[in-house]
């Protein structure tokens, strides 16, 4: 029960902060323009990057406070959360400080600006290190509540602190100041206060240790797979990051924001990825702690079906009606044109990414560390040379070209080195079954609706509503081939008739 929960509160979460920050996109292009908006995006891989600097350490807590959960010893977890919160916000202070000395670097000599002047550049930059330092220890107590399995709470939090941030940012650009200046100082008052806001939240929950002092013996009891995670952050960091830091550098700032928009929009399919690996990682944690392989099994197979259920029916559209759904979400149609090719290419690239958080989880709950950390290493060989290549000769569009074909290759090279010392036996019925049949499903639908999608005599609305019937259908079908989670289906609407009887 705690878990299905835990699955909608952060499937809430997800939903509304996407929606959210959609909403408040067309606003933004309003007020700051695409060139400004593009320093947006520029902000959101500077904290991506700036994440190298957690050093595994999230993950570790949130892995450890599962751990003590099963073992009913959370005492111990509340003094690591402690000693890393010491590390946590000592950090913030350095990254801070270290984006306030490249700021000048950063404005005059990588980004490519034609409208606005390096001085608004390098104070939005310098601003930026604000809000990314204030923000900065969210992650830790975030970490905290979800191996406690308290995702509800997280979740709460957040969806209040999104609503204000991106609400109150329209709100001080429509009424105060219409400047990129001004936007990045209201973001750094709301990441404060939601850093503060969870830590209690946290401790609330964990309990505070009767000592606050910085035990040197936590840090080393978690070192190795600390460690792991470490490199593990790094080369996923470069993974989902490169693309943009690259493009930032071989674009112009505006069809740098062209390609960020598709990004952004893109990311509504990690709406379902983040509350799912927040439910079944410490799942599988316990499942492995007590050593209960059927059960953990069934969760990886089953999950990874249900979820490629949806994801890929929900990818196909996107990506076949990319152009209208952003002309539906900016009115532009120019933008919509520019930027609905880029969309389709990450769409389906993101979605074979989306699948992979299943084996990541497991490998995580067994802990080891060196496998996706060799995964990760390995395709970075290939992926810095097919940005280049794809983005001289196809510029914007070519940078989601390239992202499409790693994950082609990620599925591929993944599975069959994950399940080569993990599960063995079951990759390819996971590969063909739990994946193959949702992705094939859905393109053959997706043909389909092409012809929907081409034909100019329906109206946007009418595309839309067809897409969407069109994916439940992919959806329904792809589950109820499946038995064993036919069963579960028909169980639970047997249960909720009984209940409404």
């Amino acid at each position: 029960m705690k878990m299905k929960r835990n699955l909608l509160a952060g499937l809430a979460n997800s939903v509304w902060s996407v929606l959210i920050v959609l909403a408040a996109v067309p606003f933004y292009l309003k007020y700051l323009g695409v060139e400004a908006y593009g320093l947006i995006g520029f902000f959101i891989t500077i904290q991506a990057v700036m994440s190298l600097l957690d050093m595994g350490m999230s993950p570790t807590i949130n892995r450890e406070v599962a751990r003590c959960l099963a073992s009913g010893d959370i005492k111990e977890a509340g003094k690591l959360l402690h000693t890393l919160a010491v590390v946590y916000w000592c950090l913030a202070v350095v990254i801070a400080l270290l984006i306030l000395v490249l700021a000048p670097l950063i404005a005059e000599y990588w980004l490519q600006p034609k409208q606005l002047s390096s001085q608004t550049i390098s104070h939005a930059v310098m601003l930026m290190g604000l809000v990314v330092a204030c923000r900065w220890p969210i992650g830790l107590y975030h970490g905290a509540l979800i191996g406690a399995q308290r995702l509800t709470v997280s979740s709460g939090i957040n969806m209040i602190m999104v609503t204000i941030g991106s609400l109150g940012a329209v709100s001080v650009l429509a009424f105060v100041s219409p400047t990129i200046e001004a936007f990045f100082i209201w973001q750094a008052c709301i990441g404060l206060v939601y850093a503060i806001t969870i830590r209690i939240a946290a401790w609330r929950i964990i309990g505070k240790p009767q000592q606050n002092k910085f035990d040197i013996d936590k840090l080393k009891s978690v070192w190795r797979f600390t460690a792991g995670m470490s490199g593990i952050a790094l080369t996923a960091l470069v993974f989902m990051q490169l693309d943009k830091i690259m493009l930032s550098n071989m674009l112009g700032l505006e069809e740098f924001g062209h390609y960020m928009l598709a990004t952004i929009v893109v990311s509504g399919l990690y709406v379902l990825v983040s509350p799912v690996f927040n439910v079944i990682y410490p799942r599988m944690t316990v499942l492995v702690t007590v050593g209960n392989t059927e059960k953990l099994i069934d969760l990886y197979r089953l999950g990874t079906r249900m979820f490629a259920s949806v994801i890929f029916p929900v990818a196909m559209v996107l990506a076949i009606f990319a152009k209208d759904l952003v002309f539906v979400w900016t009115g532009n149609m120019g933008i919509a044109s520019s930027v609905a090719p880029i969309i389709s290419l990450l769409a389906i690239g993101s979605a074979l990414h989306c699948v992979m958080y299943f084996p990541y989880a497991m490998q995580l709950a067994h802990g080891i560390t060196r496998l996706p950390l060799t995964i990760n290493a390995i395709l970075l060989l290939f992926w810095v040379p097919l940005i280049i290549f794809f983005t001289l000769t196809h510029g914007a569009l070519g940078g989601a070209m390239a992202w499409l074909v790693l994950h082609v290759f990620y599925v591929l090279l993944g599975i069959w080195m994950t399940h080569r010392s993990l599960l063995k036996g079951i990759g390819a019925k996971w590969l063909f079954q739990d994946v193959g049949i949702p992705l094939m499903l859905s393109i053959m639908v997706g043909q389909v609706s092409l012809y929907v999608a081409q034909d100019e005599t329906y109206s946007i609305l009418v595309k839309l509503i067809s897409a969407s019937i069109l994916a439940l259908v992919v959806s329904a079908l792809s589950i109820s081939m499946s038995p064993q989670l036919r069963t579960i289906v028909l169980n639970s609407l047997k249960k909720k008739k009984i209940a409404a009887a």
